[in-house]
């Protein structure tokens, strides 16, 4: 569990649900994943997009590396040519995305007392402002990096397949995802962790 969350607590609540309450009692115990580096956190995301987890820790970590300290301050990623993150192995689209980044924290707009003060669907539209940050994206930082406790990710394509595996569902598209948040409304407060323990009964953790 969260460990900032009372296990009883959320039981209580998820356990409500006879199916899920099976999953989470098949299931291993959650670990933090909390990140105070919002930052850092949507640069990886940013450069992982589209790659396999391999590629994309071996492209991080060289573009990491090439900065002093090994750590991408927004205003030496602004001041970083083309040729140079081209070298450490970046598209030139993605180029543009890790500006866009480093240009909003240099702004100001990732310091804790913003980030920390946004509810959950304030923060998304705030970070989906930044150009290359898409909603499933700022989902995943808000699950994760943030451990905020009450993010449902209805298009992620893992929740679909367990949702559609363990509830036997059977709709698409829309109609999928209207049922899914039916049968989420009943985990609020905890719809968090509710997909962590979906995720991790297809092996399927997101990093």
């Amino acid at each position: 569990m969260n460990n900032s969350t009372p296990a009883l607590e959320v039981m209580a609540i998820l356990g409500k649900d006879p199916i899920l309450a099976t999953i989470i009692s098949q299931g291993r115990p959650l670990t933090s994943s909390k990140s105070e580096d919002l930052y850092y956190k949507l640069l990886s995301a940013i450069v992982s997009q589209q790659l396999s987890t391999k590629a994309a820790a071996t492209i991080f970590k060289r573009f990491s590396e090439f900065f002093p300290e090994n750590y991408p301050h927004p205003e030496l990623v602004l001041a970083a040519t083309d040729e140079m993150l081209r070298s450490v192995g970046l598209s030139f689209q993605k180029i543009g995305y890790v500006r866009n980044v480093a240009a909003f924290a240099a702004a100001g707009n990732l310091d804790h007392a913003t980030i920390d003060a946004l509810e959950d669907e304030a923060l998304i539209l705030h970070l989906t402002q930044i150009k290359g940050v898409g909603l499933w994206t700022v989902e995943m930082l808000l699950m994760f990096a943030l451990e905020r406790p009450d993010v449902f990710p209805v298009d992620d394509l893992g929740i679909q397949n367990a949702m559609k595996r363990h509830y036997s569902l059977e709709e698409t598209g829309k109609p999928l995802r209207l049922r899914m948040q039916q049968l989420a409304e009943n985990w609020r407060p905890y719809r968090t962790i509710a997909s962590k323990y979906l995720w991790q009964s297809l092996d399927n953790m997101p990093k």
